[in-house]
């Protein structure tokens, strides 16, 4: 999709012709209130981490039908003449509330919340949950990843490993949960986020020896520069690392190891170097890197990590199984009224739901609070009482778009975000084996009045 393009069509056929119906039945001017959440976390994980908003906001003021999109409707005819004359005029027009970026969230947590009327609202679905549940699944595998590490750099180095679109788009929910940059150019230009990346075994084979190699590519990047030395031998490669950078006059900056058993080759390299006096030239390792094995490397003496296919993957997760339910509904007698899905095991809570987390003594997260009512204001009112941090914000107000949630240094706020919302999480939240959430849900319903 180019710059600028409208991402109408990025929805699924089911939109269309549900709005054609409403339109048919009368009932397309109901006021509804839609909720995206997740019914459970992924995998037995103990938090997941809000990405994605920013991209929602973005491509919902660009949602609009446009000739080149009305045409191509009426061509496959799926929807009235009356219906594309509706849509012809569509721009969303109602409210967006919702978890900033960064933001830990739950089961049930009521991530996303879009009011307005029914045709306002359920265009939206489709375009809402592929963004979120891609980029949160990235950035939930992200963080752990990021926990894991401790202090210790991470790169996102996974474009190779996934559509050319999406890599740009995990890239930006993996800063978001703490890595430092990315090995993506356009991910770099798109969202302003620091880029990385030297040479790979190619170029090492390109040269009649590694030793020329080195040379060339210290003669480009300066001896700052950090140097593959598992193309043929790692001893020979690290020595050889180091006398390329002295003989440029400097001292090397990094070396990189891309295979073997990391643990047991970053203590050998790690010795061999300060062996050889380059006691300030640090270590990276790539290959196939995840939350585990970064935690295994946690005792060596490893300086950063690059990460690729588990992360742009979500570590195993690549969805973060988040759903987008109508909740609340204008009834023939013009009140709103609760809705909600009695299927088995995929069951759903109704009404509007106000969120808030209640913090124990130590600062620690102990609950989240879920308040099913009939406004925000008395939603708000009962967290206020119950000494619960507000987690949502108004992101659209009357189709308007609150700009402090979009753009490059909405990607900053949400990665300083999440470093404070995590760190609030009880000590369960940091462990990576499979388990309950960290922080329990409690849902209290006061939409037929306040208890």
């Amino acid at each position: 999709m180019t710059e600028g393009a409208s991402t109408a069509l990025l929805t699924d056929m089911y939109e269309l012709t549900m709005l054609d119906a409403a339109l048919e039945s009368g009932r397309a001017g109901r006021m509804s209130v839609f909720e995206a959440f997740a019914r459970r976390l992924p995998g037995g994980r103990r938090y997941g981490v809000v990405a994605g908003t920013g991209r929602v906001l973005e491509a919902i003021e660009k949602f609009h039908f446009g000739t080149e999109e009305i045409d191509y409707l009426a061509g496959i005819g799926i929807v009235s003449d009356t219906t594309l004359e509706w849509l012809a005029n569509y721009h969303f027009s109602g409210d967006i509330y919702g978890y900033a970026e960064g933001e830990c969230y739950f089961p049930h947590s009521p991530i996303l919340t879009v009011t307005g009327t029914f045709a306002d609202t359920c265009m939206l679905e489709t375009l809402i949950l592929s963004i979120l549940n891609h980029d949160s699944a990235v950035a939930t595998a992200a963080s752990r990843m990021t926990a894991s590490a401790r202090e210790r750099p991470c790169l996102e180095f996974g474009a190779r490993r996934t559509h050319e679109s999406a890599a740009i788009h995990a890239a930006r929910a993996a800063v978001i949960s703490g890595f430092m940059g990315t090995s993506d150019v356009e991910a770099g230009r798109t969202y302003g986020l620091n880029i990385a990346g030297t040479s790979a075994h190619s170029f090492t084979l390109l040269h009649e020896s590694e030793e020329e190699a080195f040379a060339a590519q210290i003669a480009t990047m300066g001896a700052g520069t950090t140097l593959l030395v598992d193309t043929y031998d790692i001893p020979r490669g690290v020595e050889r690392a180091v006398a390329a950078a002295r003989g440029a006059g400097g001292e090397l900056g990094a070396v990189r190891i891309d295979s073997g058993d990391l643990i047991a080759q970053a203590f050998t390299v790690r010795k061999q170097l300060d062996d050889l006096g380059a006691t300030t030239t640090k270590i990276t390792v790539t290959s196939d890197l995840d939350e585990f094995s970064i935690a295994a490397l946690g005792a060596a003496p490893v300086d950063s990590y690059g990460v690729g296919t588990k992360l742009v993957t979500g570590s195993g997760y690549p969805t973060a199984e988040m759903v987008y339910k109508l909740v609340a509904r204008e009834g023939d007698d013009g009140q709103m009224h609760e809705v909600a899905k009695a299927s088995s095991n995929k069951k759903s809570v109704g009404g509007l739901k106000v969120a808030g987390r209640v913090r124990d003594e130590k600062g620690h997260s102990a609950q989240e609070l879920i308040v099913s009512a009939q406004s925000w204001e008395d939603g708000l009112a009962y967290l206020d009482r119950s000494g619960a941090r507000p987690l949502q914000h108004k992101l659209v107000s009357g189709g308007e778009v609150n700009q402090e949630f979009v753009g490059k240094e909405a990607i900053a706020a949400a990665a300083k975000r999440h470093d404070a919302s995590r760190a609030e999480l009880p000590y369960d939240g940091w462990r990576l084996s499979r388990g309950e959430p960290a922080v329990p849900t409690k849902l209290v319903d006061i939409f037929e009045g306040d208890d």
